[in-house]
């Protein structure tokens, strides 16, 4: 206990004292995309964390799941390195209750949420990442149920092509190249990547294949934006679910997109549609040289169609949008099924007192051809108490449908359920936050009564088969703290940040011998980072995060990375659990041990 105080009291020493100068992004410029009210950051009255483009270069991370787990209130449950496999949590919850979006282009997967990481892209083509906390289902949707994170990706990148290779422990190499092509009228951005490592214990290998495009056509008229993905990930799963020595479990992934938007705008009104088709294919083998033994396989389709708008007036400004999906899955265990979903989202922003209080109602109406109609309001005030300084508080209902995992899957040791019912919640919040172009901070607290949360469970603790089970009510309820400190030193800009979470619920006195993935909810996050540059061409980045588990768990790891420019060449070195902290995110699966990666980039004008 000592040792955390001593940490806090240096930083708040070293955050009051240094004295800062302005750098020049600033992040209250930044507007939240894929929703239909374009906000500035600073004039949201939710709690928001933006991961810039510079916080990315800083985060010594190599993947979309590493640079996540830096942020207080998200939690990262890894199964190994790569970005193989990690289960993504906001504010506690299940997996599958944070939505996942790319470009506002809704990334959920029906068949089971454990396959939402796969969609993430590789960090070289993304602009920011937005992470939006508290209930966000009346502005997305379906999912959305603890928050929804959106990675943004690069609009262009002129006309220059960029190589990496990395290699390091546990047989790691990877090598990927971008390039970016800026026409008279229209731009591309392509990256190709590959990912491998022999694996850090037995049956932990992995080849993971990155493909990426966008393209924006049309420029000078109307622009029309094209973006196409495909990830492969193939992996040794080595007690990814069992524990049984036996078995030698692997996995293989596809997941795929293409989508086309375009904005029009005329006077006081905007509308942007857009049109896509998500892919998403899985095998998994019980026995990774047996394929008879036990085989897993699933083809999940979305396609779908959507239309958000704004209209600006006198009362203030109206958003509205419409989002038709239908969605295919074949499967050899879950069976043949297709599903028609439609999201309506109304809401209306108006400002009072000089503009200083801003109210925000709304509500979304959805549509399941197998679970019928629902609808979910909300509400978002605001008071800004200075130009930098605002209290904010929302309310809201939130929801997400059982995916067909849930509903139908059955192994010897699992069944669904398709008696399931929707889980649904009340939350409410309070915050505060500060931004300025030196210091940003925000603090907010939270509670959320769920009914219906979907947990497999026993009947008793001598059963052996877990089913899918619409739980008691859960009240969850929690702190969290935010600040980063921008400031000069030699002319070189520095940053220090840090924040803090904390999660309480009653889950555990309903269910605690009986329940399969209830057990593991993140109650005290901390986690510092202290990126520097003493000199012309050289930066440094230090990252120490630590975390206690409901079930008692603790653990400090550090990471650290260090890059040097020579004109159009970057090296790095990336070292990963320095100490060699011995923990378990998820499951039964050990974290690696101490590791590093040496990279070399070249960027070519």
């Amino acid at each position: 206990m000592r040792k955390k105080i001593t940490v806090f009291a240096l930083l708040y020493f070293v955050l009051i004292n240094l004295n800062a100068q302005e750098i020049t992004q600033k992040l209250d410029s930044v507007t939240l995309t894929g929703t239909r009210i374009d906000l500035p950051f600073r004039e949201n009255s939710r709690t928001i964390n933006i991961i810039t483009s510079d916080d990315i270069k800083k985060s010594a991370a190599v993947n979309v799941a590493d640079l996540l787990q830096q942020v207080a209130g998200v939690d990262i449950r890894r199964r190994g390195t790569g970005g193989s496999q990690a289960d993504l949590y906001i504010r506690g919850g299940g997996f599958d209750q944070t939505l996942l979006l790319i470009d506002g282009i809704k990334m959920d997967d029906s068949q089971t949420g454990h396959h939402t990481m796969n969609a993430a892209l590789p960090i070289e083509v993304i602009e920011r990442i937005e992470i939006i906390k508290g209930p966000a289902a009346r502005v997305f949707g379906q999912n959305a149920f603890n928050g929804a994170i959106n990675i943004v990706t690069k609009k262009k990148l002129r006309n220059s092509t960029s190589a990496t290779i990395e290699t390091g422990s546990f047989g790691q190499l990877n090598g990927n190249v971008t390039a970016g092509v800026d026409l008279e009228n229209s731009s591309h951005i392509v990256h190709v990547g590959r990912v491998t490592s022999e694996g850090y214990r037995n049956n932990t290998d992995y080849d993971n294949a990155n493909y990426y495009l966008k393209s924006t056509f049309n420029k000078n008229r109307q622009p029309i934006e094209m973006t196409t993905t495909f990830l492969e990930r193939k992996f040794g799963a080595e007690n990814f679910y069992t524990t049984n020595p036996t078995f030698n479990e692997y996995e293989e992934t596809q997941n795929s997109l293409i989508a086309f938007s375009t904005t029009f705008r005329k006077s006081n009104l905007k509308i942007q549609p857009r049109v896509y088709w998500r892919r998403n294919q899985d095998v998994f083998l019980l026995r990774r040289n047996d394929p008879d033994f036990f085989r897993n396989f699933h083809i999940s389709d979305k396609i779908g169609v959507e239309a958000n708008a704004s209209y600006t007036s006198e009362l203030g400004v109206t958003g509205f949008g419409i989002d038709l999906s239908k969605i295919y899955l074949r499967s050899n265990n879950l069976g043949n099924r297709n599903r028609f979903m439609t999201n309506v989202f109304l809401e209306h922003r108006f400002s009072v007192l000089d503009n200083k209080l801003d109210i925000t109602p709304g509500v979304a109406f959805t549509y399941f051809s197998d679970f019928k109609f629902h609808a979910f309001p909300g509400l978002d005030i605001g008071y800004d108490i200075t130009n930098n300084f605002k209290v904010y508080g929302n309310i809201g209902y939130t929801y997400r449908i059982p995916t067909y995992t849930d509903l139908y899957y059955s192994d010897p040791v699992s069944n669904g359920n398709e008696n399931l019912e929707p889980e649904e919640a009340f939350a409410q919040e309070l915050g505060f936050k500060y931004v300025s172009p030196k210091l940003t901070a925000s603090l907010a607290v939270f509670n959320r009564d769920a009914d219906n949360l979907i947990d497999y469970v026993r009947t008793s603790i001598d059963e052996d088969v877990f089913t899918a089970t619409n739980i008691a009510k859960v009240n969850t309820k929690g702190l969290e703290f935010d600040a980063a400190y921008n400031f000069k030193l030699n002319r070189y800009k520095q940053t220090i940040s840090f924040g803090y979470s904390y999660l309480d619920d009653n889950i555990l006195e309903q269910n605690e011998a009986l329940s399969r993935y209830s057990l593991n909810t993140l109650k005290h996050q901390y986690i510092t980072r202290l990126s520097t540059q003493l000199f012309k061409n050289v930066s440094q980045n230090i990252i120490y995060k630590y975390a206690e588990r409901t079930t008692g768990q603790t653990y400090n790891v550090w990471d650290a990375s260090i890059a040097v420019r020579f004109n159009q060449a970057e090296f790095t070195i990336t070292a990963s659990n320095i100490f060699d902290a011995d923990y378990i995110e998820t499951g039964f699966t050990p974290m690696p041990p101490s590791n590093v990666l040496f990279g070399l980039r070249y960027t070519f004008k």
